[in-house]
């Protein structure tokens, strides 16, 4: 089980690795390597070695002596022998012949190995390293405080703190020379310890620290890369980067160690290509230089007011050169172009028989879209037929025969109408009607007094026939001229002014 939890946490075992942090594809820790000679049978006459690697806080390592010949295996804790007396707790990091192989690489010999491994650490042991491992983070900001109040140009990063609690370590970065003589003085007042101030670098605070790099994945500095080659913007050149400082830096503010990575790649493949590129001079021109593909060893150019790019062959291009050193024109370059291939499409395959339609991410988006259309569609069609009901409705009623109607009109007084008349019907919206009550004329109809039971007959206000005209309109018009005629005969023959009999 790979963990990536402890990269930056002290060193400690990863919370839920079952094989005590000697896991084998060798995540766990920072820096880790992997024992490649653990599951390998050793002679019955071998005698392991006497040294062992243990890892501390921050990735730092160093040799101890096994004089005791403790059983130890990767990940176990242990109490060692401090640099400035006392005792600190540490990690096994690699046993056996692995060590000495580590010990010739970092030149180290064995007689400089003088430290030893006292015990395997115990739950008191434990416990004050786990204590002290406490208090740094409170003890930096304090650290970081007083420098402020000095007025010091240094960034106190990190602070380690030995198990027994009689020893710390600031780790700083600054420009230049710091005098902290006053800030010692300080730091040892409130503190109560022996102080060692360390300065380091930008990359080792970088790595000290940990991170996610702009690539994704955490930094090489805090996971496998020890040693810090200086990097330059040459790099970037040759790679054919763009010279921006925002995206060639690193967290730690310089350029990015992986600059150097492809570098020698780079510097094979720039080779066969020809450092000094000039104009070159050809029958229909001075062909001027605009790009250059490294590793497909292609180089384009373009002639003055044409904006399509003529790809040529690298050792055409030095051929030409050579022709213009000697005063020659070469031909035109686009006789001399190469013919590139244009990208091929693949098609998607799936291994699967999509039986639901679920390949696409944004299908749900497309079927809302899709529906919302429609109901807007459908709304609009349901309003324009409206409109046209209510037009052709309007049309009908404004015949030459036709009244505008009389808001607030109230019920027809008299007899019954015709049975087999026609009914009245709704034909489509309701036109709007003006509601403006109008008083009754004097000489309005009065019921009849030969039937009194008889009770008028009430009907809707403003209810039309299939034709869109009242039933009852026509009729009370030649009921009122009669009226009115029949009044003006009683009039002129001084009779009294009743309404005449139907």
């Amino acid at each position: 089980m790979g963990c990536g939890s402890c990269s930056t946490g002290g060193g400690c075992t990863p919370n839920g690795c079952k094989s005590n942090g000697s896991c084998g594809t060798g995540g766990c820790q920072t820096m880790e390597v992997h024992d490649w000679l653990s599951n390998l049978d050793m002679p019955s006459n071998y005698k392991p070695f006497q040294v062992t690697e243990i890892k501390f806080k921050g990735s730092r390592k160093e040799f101890f002596l096994n004089t005791d010949n403790i059983y130890l295996e990767i990940g176990d804790l242990v109490a060692v022998e401090g640099p400035t007396g006392g005792f600190d707790v540490g990690h096994v990091s690699l046993t056996g012949e692995l060590v000495r192989i580590q010990m010739k690489r970092r030149k180290t010999s064995l007689d400089q190995v003088t430290k030893k491994i006292y015990r395997k650490a115990t739950e008191a042991d434990v416990e004050k390293w786990n204590a002290a491992k406490g208090m740094e983070w409170e003890t930096m900001h304090k650290a970081r405080k007083l420098a402020l109040d000095l007025r010091l140009s240094m960034k106190i990063s990190d602070v380690d703190y030995q198990a027994d609690k009689t020893k710390a370590t600031f780790f700083y970065t600054a420009d230049g020379r710091v005098d902290f003589r006053e800030l010692i003085k300080k730091m040892a007042e409130s503190f109560r310890i022996r102080i060692e101030m360390r300065q380091i670098g930008m990359r080792q605070e970088a790595g000290r620290l940990g991170g996610i790099g702009s690539c994704g994945r955490e930094l090489c500095c805090s996971t496998w890369l020890t040693n810090f080659k200086t990097v330059s913007t040459a790099a970037a050149r040759y790679q054919n980067l763009s010279l921006n400082t925002l995206k060639l830096a690193g967290q730690c503010g310089k350029l990015k160690c992986c600059l150097n990575y492809e570098l020698d790649t780079y510097l094979d493949a720039l080779k066969d290509i020809p450092d000094r590129i000039e104009n070159l001079d050809t029958e229909a021109g001075y062909a001027r230089h605009q790009k250059t593909d490294i590793f497909k060893k292609i180089m384009w150019f373009s002639y003055q007011g044409d904006e399509n790019w003529i790809p040529v062959k690298a050792t055409r291009v030095k051929e030409i050169m050579a022709m213009n050193k000697a005063g020659k024109k070469a031909p035109n370059l686009k006789e001399e172009a190469v013919q590139i291939a244009a990208p091929v499409i693949v098609e998607k395959s799936f291994d699967y028989e999509n039986v639901v339609g679920q390949d696409s991410l944004t299908r749900l988006d497309e079927r809302s879209r899709g529906k919302n259309n429609q109901n807007r569609n459908q709304k609009n069609r349901n309003k324009n037929d409206n409109r046209r009901d209510r037009v052709s409705a309007g049309e009908k009623n404004a015949g030459p025969n036709s009244k505008p109607q009389q808001g607030g009109q109230k019920s027809q007084q008299g007899g019954k109408p015709q049975q087999n008349g026609p009914k009245s019907q709704n034909a489509g919206p309701k036109p709007q009607q003006q509601a403006v009550p109008r008083p009754q004329h004097v000489n309005g109809p009065k019921p009849q007094g030969n039937n009194p039971k008889q009770k008028p007959v009430v009907r809707p206000e403003g209810a039309l026939n299939a034709e869109g005209i009242k039933p009852e309109q026509s009729k009370n018009k030649n009921r009122n001229n009669r009226r009115k005629n029949n009044n003006r005969r009683n009039n002129n023959n001084g009779s009294e002014n009743k309404p005449a009999a139907e």
